[in-house]
């Protein structure tokens, strides 16, 4: 039996009518989930107020209500419960909820612009490959050990959170990696958890559809790191100028990683090829099935997060030169013609540039790189023409095409893709909406060793255009109109 005054241990409360003493079933925050005896939080959400819910959560059963403001309506028998956040008083009562499981294994935290999926998915593989249970929490997909599910969100909900923790103790997982989003951290799905440590991969343009800036950006970020214990550690990218802000107020163990800067963990880069990296990490030279600069930085993080749970380092350089690209970050193949086709989920500015410097660094020159590409619907507006001057200045040609529009229209947001290409760059530049027949038209225009890269998706197996989602796998569908085009 679960007590109410139990899950409310470290809550903050602001009033208290009725009895905390009463036995609960669930916490819902969606009132058309709530059952007989639940609790109901009631959030004030971005498109709508737990509270205009709470008669409606009494109505099917609930027996305690966690709400910012109480209702003027009382009703007998209920306990009603106000607090200052809603979102942190979930988020802690998840976790008494479920027992705390974040602290019965070593969680850490990937936080950061670009890189979290990849960091985050790879530390899952090397530590499955090096004999442990471990866990995954990520953008692609959730992993208790072998057990896959499907991921909603960068980062769920708290009582999902804690819901897939539980069951990770329960499997005798050890470590769980965790892509912890700037939503993550401002909506407060982290409270209440304890954390490892966390990682920094770099700051850049996104998001600034839903902070008001990008110092609130970076400051939601820090937030992060500001929380983590004395006895976790901070890892950050020292080449970022934002990696030493995140440690500025943190308790936990400073530690930095660096391709250019001085730092913890040092990596130089000493060949760049299609089919992988040289590195000399640390004074050890290693070969890794990555491409790319980014993918050196996040090489970096995953050994120093090795290193610091304690890893054996000979063992973990051994794993690392055998882990595989992520799905859609950075995915390629060669058809027949002898034309590369690569996927990836580039979707901010920095992120679109880092791939087509690094194309253009392993290409001689004489190929052509056609790249395509869109920009997500009701997201970020002011990326969309910085993307677009990107993808014309360092491409032979680009596509500019739909993402996933959502709910504005796909022509509206090419226009704006468009407004950023200077004018000598205008001649480069196709724009097709339909994203399949951009896709085909670049494989149309491609020849022997020409590059196509197809960026915004990655992993992403849909299409989303005024609220319904339409199967559509850009990696499947260019690798069939390449192999069509060859027969």
């Amino acid at each position: 039996m679960i007590v109410l005054k139990d899950i409310l241990y470290k809550v903050t409360l602001d009033k208290v009518l009725g009895n905390t003493a009463v036995a609960i079933r669930n916490i819902n925050f969606d009132s058309r989930q709530v059952g007989l005896d639940d609790v109901f939080v009631a959030i004030k959400g971005v498109q709508s107020d737990g509270h205009d819910y709470i008669k409606k959560a009494v109505d099917q059963g609930a027996i305690a209500i966690i709400c910012e403001t109480i209702p003027s309506e009382i009703i007998n028998g209920i306990t009603y419960i106000q607090v200052e956040d809603s979102q942190e008083a979930l988020a802690i009562m998840a976790d008494n909820y479920y027992g705390n499981p974040s602290a019965q294994i070593k969680l850490v935290g990937v936080t950061g612009t670009n890189g979290k999926t990849t960091i985050a998915t790879l530390l899952y593989n090397l530590f499955m490959a090096a004999g442990y249970e471990t866990g995954l929490l990520s953008t692609v997909k959730i992993m208790v050990g072998k057990q896959q599910y499907k991921a909603t969100h960068t980062t769920p909900d708290s009582l999902t959170i804690n819901r897939y923790l539980r069951e990770m103790v329960d499997a005798g997982v050890s470590y769980c990696f965790m892509e912890v989003s700037s939503h993550g951290i401002h909506q407060k799905r982290t409270e209440g958890l304890t954390f490892a440590g966390g990682i920094f991969t770099n700051l850049s343009h996104d998001h600034l559809d839903y902070h008001k800036d990008f110092k609130e950006y970076r400051d939601v970020k820090k937030k992060f790191f500001d929380q983590l214990s004395k006895t976790a550690f901070a890892l950050v990218n020292a080449d970022d100028k934002n990696g030493m802000v995140m440690l500025q107020n943190t308790s936990a163990k400073k530690v930095t990683y660096a391709l250019k800067s001085m730092a913890d963990h040092k990596a130089q880069i000493l060949e760049n090829q299609l089919q992988g990296l040289l590195l000399k990490l640390d004074g050890q030279e290693l070969w890794v099935k990555l491409i790319g600069n980014f993918n050196a930085y996040n090489v970096l993080a995953i050994y120093a997060t090795a290193e610091l749970l304690g890893l054996e380092t000979i063992e973990t350089l051994q794993l690392i030169s055998t882990l595989e690209s992520v799905d859609g970050r950075f995915q390629y193949f060669i058809s027949n013609t002898k034309v590369t086709a690569v996927v990836d989920y580039a979707h901010t500015p920095d992120a679109l540039k880092n791939v087509l410097e690094t194309i253009n660094t392993i290409r001689t020159g004489n190929e052509q790189l056609i790249t395509v590409v869109g920009c997500g619907g009701d997201r970020d507006v002011t990326k969309r023409p910085i993307m677009g001057k990107i993808a014309a200045q360092l491409s032979t040609k680009a596509i500019f095409t739909s993402d996933n529009p959502r709910t504005e229209q796909p022509e509206a947001i090419i226009e704006q893709i468009e407004a950023g290409v200077e004018p000598i760059d205008f001649k480069k530049t196709l724009s097709i909406t339909d994203r399949k027949q951009a896709i085909k038209t670049a494989c149309q225009l491609a020849n022997e060793n020409d590059i196509i890269l197809i960026a915004g998706k990655g992993h992403e197996t849909y299409q989303e255009v005024q609220g319904e989602r339409t199967d559509f796998d850009d990696y499947k569908i260019v690798k069939q109109l390449l192999t069509a085009l060859n027969k």
